[in-house]
């Protein structure tokens, strides 16, 4: 196979795996938020709000994907600016509701019924994201593509991101620690705020670099 037909196998594994993350984080989000609601869980449900952003953040992704297969543009178009100042401004209103509800769980001392859930949705999503991380990365570095690369680096965020879930989860389940759902939601709040100002940095930049670091 040439390097053309190389370039254009790599693209569309990178197409692949970018429509397994949107289809992936949008189950996610629903299971995290129904049980989060369900069992009281702070953590869990803004965990769960977070995947319908990334699924946001995920149809950018596709739609450069795509127009990379197209013309191999490197500059952002007007759909992905925005995409990434639509997906800014949900990941700051998540930060904000987190952080409220936060203070108020603190206020009024109210606990989680279980977090079994989020230790069950926490370990999956650290196996799937693992693995959608170092495909992605493999697809990128095999592409010697920085947006694909710097794509990766977001999903590891989202790797680091379910260790903070299963840390609170965990420890509230096994030690029933008070208030530790809350500082959960704090952590999660401290990601999407991280995620929101990146998106809009990247929003205001009509190149895509390996300066795109999610991490």
């Amino acid at each position: 196979m040439n390097q053309a037909g190389k370039k254009k196998e790599w693209l569309q594994w990178a197409l692949i795996l970018s429509v397994v993350t949107i289809f992936y984080n949008a189950i996610e989000g629903i299971v995290a938020t129904y049980f989060g609601a369900t069992d009281d869980t702070l953590a869990l449900f803004g965990f769960g709000v977070d995947s319908f952003v990334e699924v946001l953040s995920g149809l950018g992704i596709a739609h450069m994907v795509i127009r990379m297969q197209r013309n191999g543009n490197i500059q952002r178009d007007s759909f992905e600016r925005n995409a990434l100042r639509i997906t800014g401004t949900a990941f700051y209103l998540l930060m904000t509701g987190l952080v409220i509800g936060s203070f108020m769980a603190f206020y009024s001392g109210a606990q989680p019924q279980t977090t079994k859930a989020g230790i069950v949705i926490s370990v999956i999503s650290i196996a799937t994201m693992y693995f959608l991380y170092r495909m992605k990365l493999n697809v990128g570095e095999k592409l010697n593509s920085a947006p694909i690369i710097s794509d990766a680096k977001c999903t590891k965020t989202c790797f680091y991101l379910s260790f903070v879930l299963l840390g609170s989860s965990l420890i509230y389940e096994w030690l029933q620690v008070p208030y530790i759902d809350a500082l959960g939601s704090l952590g999660i709040a401290w990601y999407a705020f991280k995620e929101g100002r990146e998106a809009f940095e990247k929003a205001q930049s009509p190149n895509l670099s390996c300066s795109d670091d999610c991490c």
